[in-house]
């Protein structure tokens, strides 16, 4: 079953905290308080399980404030970490695609605030509201790349390169400017990057502590710093 996250929130959300978001934001404030007045608020700790895969799609979700690993399970009962989503997507979308249960996982990666509504809204959402489909299916667009990307990353490219590309990825999606570099804005070990990378945790191991003491990259306490982002991208093409 789900894990129930660890305690409601929160008062009657502002209509402002949508209007910048794709799916909302061709949409009026009163459209925007009607969709709020239907949702579901919740607040995860690190680590919790908003859904888990191959339970039914009963609710599909937004995640209002932090980020979230979608995680898959093989056959053989691994981990495998597919995407990060961070704040500002739909996710648990399956009935965009055709589905009635949960494809993956998604499991908190911070502290995070998600929103959420009955499946049986979908329909009446895509209808009804200007620019949430098609913003809907440009998201899913833009995780299908981010996919085939790493599938050809896989057949294609050296160990260095593809763990050098996921790095200079999660940068882009969520990367901080802090003394010295750029910070990955949410804890990941090298256990996450060695399933991100199809690598074992030894090899991503050898790799940061190489970088590390090249001055490319800080990692310690589930945080990785860039420090010299255009040497990374030299080594992630080779």
């Amino acid at each position: 079953m789900t894990e129930q996250p660890t305690r409601k929130t929160l008062p009657r959300l502002d209509e402002s905290l949508l209007t910048h978001l794709p799916p909302f934001s061709r949409l009026e404030k009163r459209q925007i308080r009607t969709i709020l007045d239907q949702a579901s608020s919740r607040r995860h700790e690190a680590g919790g399980t908003v859904f888990n895969e191959g339970d039914p799609a009963e609710r599909f979700y937004m995640l209002l404030d932090g980020y979230v690993r979608v995680v898959r399970i093989t056959p053989t009962g691994e981990q495998v970490t597919a995407l990060h989503i961070p704040a500002g997507q739909l996710l648990g979308i399956a009935r965009a695609i055709g589905r009635e249960t949960y494809p993956a996982t998604a499991m908190t990666a911070t502290e995070s605030i998600v929103l959420s509504w009955p499946t049986s809204l979908w329909d009446t959402f895509v209808a009804e509201y200007d620019g949430f489909a098609t913003e809907t299916y440009k998201t899913l667009g833009h995780r299908v790349g981010e996919m085939n990307t790493r599938i050809v990353e896989l057949a294609t490219q050296q160990v260095e390169q593809r763990v050098a590309n996921a790095i200079l990825r999660l940068i882009n999606q969520t990367g901080r400017k802090v003394e010295g570099g750029i910070e990955i804005d949410f804890p990941i070990t090298r256990q996450d990057l060695s399933e991100l990378t199809a690598t074992t945790l030894h090899t991503v191991s050898r790799l940061l502590s190489g970088w590390e003491k090249r001055g490319l990259v800080e990692s310690k306490r589930k945080r990785i710093k860039v420090c010299d982002p255009h040497a990374l991208v030299v080594l992630s093409q080779g």
